[in-house]
């Protein structure tokens, strides 16, 4: 079959081929949606089920939510003649990471009283809430508006939220950048009133989002229109020497760059990169974001929308396994696609400037910002924050944002940034973690502290095996290997997710562990330390005791045969071990 293409004006689709396969159904319920309302309304009211008509469980994504079951209920519930235990995750946007100590207690309020009692902190720095009934979203959601904070846009095939490093080292130049991701996270919102009249009975509607339109005509988008993107669409900003947003895994990158005064002039843009594939399908892969120059950073919003506007134009909408930025740009060719960048936007783009990342992980302990405050780093696994008998986590951070007069910070890490402490409060907090035998990053081992892990089982539809359960307990088998070798305290990227879309990031972990079935994975290596180089396929289909067994021979070699200074994936990448992986 010979190349497609589809043109799109805010308003209407023209297919430019007829002998092109048909568009996805998902197309299709986004044109005939009235910009993202469908049938939701009336899949709300309906009390025969915990679950909402199939249509909307494809447009409630853009509302930011996901119908979920607890798969390990499903064959019992079945038995006993009962529908699945429908219940639903709601992603909470949080621009930059950065929320303030009422919202985080908002959060924690609204996950004890209709969630799961726990809040996901996310790889995208933003709130997830499991186990929400059907019958409670809209009060949810009132309460999340409610303190300042939306679902809209958190999923969906638009811009979702935009990340930004936060951690404040260099200079203002941090606080600028956390500036640029609101605005772009304002400027890409979806402007459908469909959001408020679902949930909000039409009421919080931000002034900014109403379109002025004339009397009798419907409301348009004016960027996305009726078919809005192809795919999801992701957007991170980092400031070097940090890469903690991984930004070479979103549609666009954008690289801090500053002057000789650490003021910030504009940014490096990389644009393609993707985490997902799927297995078996060799025209899906993951792949790095490309640096195509620098930006001033007065025309970032600019080249921004040139090329969401260029995805909306041309990204595949008949097979949505090959919608992503990242299949269109391959497709068109990277040289022709950054030449209509250039025709949208002449002499904009600039030679790409000097910079260098040093890591994608986070820093940990208290340490000191520019502006007379202290910043504390603490080491969330999996970004579940939730209560145990020997470690309330939970209470202890809830206790925290009663008297804390900073912020809160979610990392690309799932981590979690007690920030803008004042010298008064430093030793108050410091002493209720103590009481609360909260543990700092010095207990932990520098592999789990370069750990990450999706959501996956019981609750991810989509997952083959566990990840955030089950992690956990590998890097204890793992570290005991490592100190087997001395290497204790040798940091390590391992990530870990229970399907091949690869929410946590996989291919760009130094150890990277991907489900094919409850308790199989298939095992990446080779990976580098600072996020700017995928890893490769090792090994397929291994167990626990397989992962180990091949990790042991692999600790063996790196501790004889490293050079000084060399990161585990480095050596894996440079020793040839990757062209001789057993079959």
């Amino acid at each position: 079959m010979g190349h497609y293409y589809f043109v799109f004006t805010p308003n209407t689709v023209f297919c430019m081929n007829e002998q092109t396969p048909p568009l996805t159904e998902v197309e299709h319920i986004k044109i005939n949606s009235a910009y993202l309302k469908g049938s939701m309304i009336d899949s709300l009211a309906n009390e025969l089920s915990g679950a909402i008509a199939d249509q909307d469980q494809h447009l409630i994504k853009f509302h930011g939510s996901y119908q979920q079951t607890d798969r390990e209920l499903d064959v019992e519930r079945k038995k006993q003649k009962l529908e699945p235990l429908y219940q639903f995750m709601l992603r909470v946007r949080v621009p930059g990471g950065i929320a303030t100590s009422q919202q985080w207690l908002q959060m924690s309020h609204i996950a004890d009283t209709w969630g799961s009692k726990t809040l996901k902190l996310t790889t995208r720095q933003a709130f997830e809430l499991h186990s929400v009934a059907k019958m409670n979203l809209s009060t949810v959601i009132s309460h999340i508006v409610a303190a300042k904070l939306d679902t809209l846009a958190a999923c969906g095939d638009v811009n979702r939220n935009v990340m930004c490093t936060p951690h404040p080292f260099a200079s203002a130049m941090h606080e600028e950048t956390q500036q640029y991701a609101r605005k772009i996270s304002d400027y890409f919102t979806p402007q459908t009133t469909a959001y408020y009249e679902i949930w909000l009975n039409g009421e919080n509607l931000p002034p900014e989002s109403l379109i002025q339109q004339p009397k009798g005509e419907e409301i348009v988008e004016p960027i996305y229109g009726k078919t809005y993107l192809p795919r999801k669409f992701k957007i991170a900003i980092a400031v070097p020497p940090d890469n903690d947003t991984d930004i070479f895994a979103n549609d666009i990158g954008l690289i801090a760059i500053g002057d000789e005064n650490g003021q910030l002039v504009g940014f490096n843009v990389a644009i393609g990169g993707g985490m997902g594939m799927t297995f078996g399908d060799n025209s899906t892969y993951p792949r790095l974001g490309s640096v195509i120059g620098f930006v001033p950073k007065e025309h970032t919003l600019a080249v921004c929308e040139a090329i969401i506007i260029l995805q909306r134009d041309h990204g595949n909408r008949t097979t949505r396994r090959n919608a992503r930025l990242k299949y269109t740009i391959d497709r068109m060719g990277l040289d022709v696609f950054v030449a209509k960048i250039n025709e949208q936007l002449p002499n904009v783009l600039q030679n790409t400037r000097p910079y260098y990342f040093q890591t994608n992980g986070d820093r940990y302990g208290w340490y000191a910002g520019t502006n007379e405050k202290w910043f504390l780093g603490l080491f969330i696994e999996g970004g579940r924050v939730k209560n145990t008998p020997n470690y309330p986590l939970k209470n202890a951070i809830d206790a925290i944002a009663q008297i804390h007069d900073g912020d809160f910070r979610l990392t690309g890490n799932q981590n979690l940034i007690i920030g803008n402490v004042s010298q008064q409060n430093k030793p108050i907090i410091e002493k209720m973690l103590q009481d609360f035998g909260i543990l700092q990053a010095a207990h932990y081992s520098p592999i789990r502290l370069h750990s990450l892990a999706c959501v996956a089982l019981n609750l991810c539809a989509l997952a083959n095996a566990e990840a955030e359960r089950y992690l956990p307990d590998l890097v204890s088998e793992i570290e005991k290997l490592l100190q087997k070798y001395d290497l204790s305290q040798q940091a390590i990227t391992i990530r870990m997710t229970g399907c091949p879309n690869g929410c946590a990031r996989p291919y760009l972990a130094e150890i990277g562990l991907v489900g094919r079935a409850p308790g199989k994975y298939n095992l990446y290596l080779g990976a580098n330390f600072d996020g700017s180089r995928l890893n490769q396929l090792y090994q397929e289909n291994l167990d626990e005791v397989q992962i180990l067994e091949k990790l042991d021979l692999l600790f063996a070699d790196y501790a004889k045969n490293r050079t000084k200074g060399e990161y585990f994936g480095d050596f894996v990448h440079r020793s040839g071990i990757l062209s001789v992986a057993e079959s």
